[in-house]
């Protein structure tokens, strides 16, 4: 069994660093509470993973351990802490998925306004961490460059959420529509 905070190793060579990258991030993936608890300091890569009937119109890899969990999102962090704890589950206006999701769950009732940005209300903003926590989990490596894996990964594996990095016959057109959407619900005053 991977476990997801095992630091992948310097020393061979990409292929076999995005490999052993792979295996730490198909390790069992944790819930949020407990990761914010185990998150180190570090450098790395990180993914999310879901059920199948969380956004089931897009599919994603499963999962090596849990073949139940689908791979959403994978992601770089030169603090991995500080990433998913201050980024992912606070602030959209810095966070890829959190505007992903948002996009996504927009038909459910989420609400945005403009600051300098487009941001989700504040009782939204909560309650799409309250979503992450009861439908996410999440695996994590630490690598000293996260940059190269993290681009590898994606153009290999086309994890639903992600669009930098991802082949264009991969790019999946919902997601593509809620960024936009989501880009598109507030405006300037």
């Amino acid at each position: 069994m991977a476990i997801p905070e095992m630091r992948a190793g310097d020393g061979p060579a990409d292929g076999a660093r995005v490999e052993e990258v792979m295996r730490l991030l198909s390790g069992v993936p944790v819930e949020l509470d407990v990761a914010v608890q185990r998150l180190s300091r570090g450098s790395g890569v990180y993914a999310w993973w879901a059920a199948p009937s969380v956004f089931p119109d897009l599919p994603g890899p499963p999962n090596g351990s849990v073949p139940s969990l689908r791979m959403l999102y994978l992601g770089k962090a030169t603090s991995l802490r500080g990433r998913i704890l201050r980024n992912h589950l606070q602030r959209l206006g810095s966070s890829t998925l959190r505007r992903t999701l948002a996009g996504l769950l927009m038909s459910d009732g989420y609400r945005t306004i403009w600051t300098d940005r487009v941001v989700l209300i504040p009782e939204d903003e909560t309650r799409l961490t309250a979503w992450m926590h009861g439908n996410l989990r999440l695996t994590w490596a630490e690598v000293a460059e996260p940059e190269t894996i993290e681009a590898e990964l994606v153009r290999s594996v086309h994890p639903p959420l992600n669009v930098r990095g991802v082949e264009p016959e991969h790019l999946q057109a919902a997601v593509v529509a809620a960024r936009s959407s989501y880009n598109s619900s507030s405006r300037p005053v």
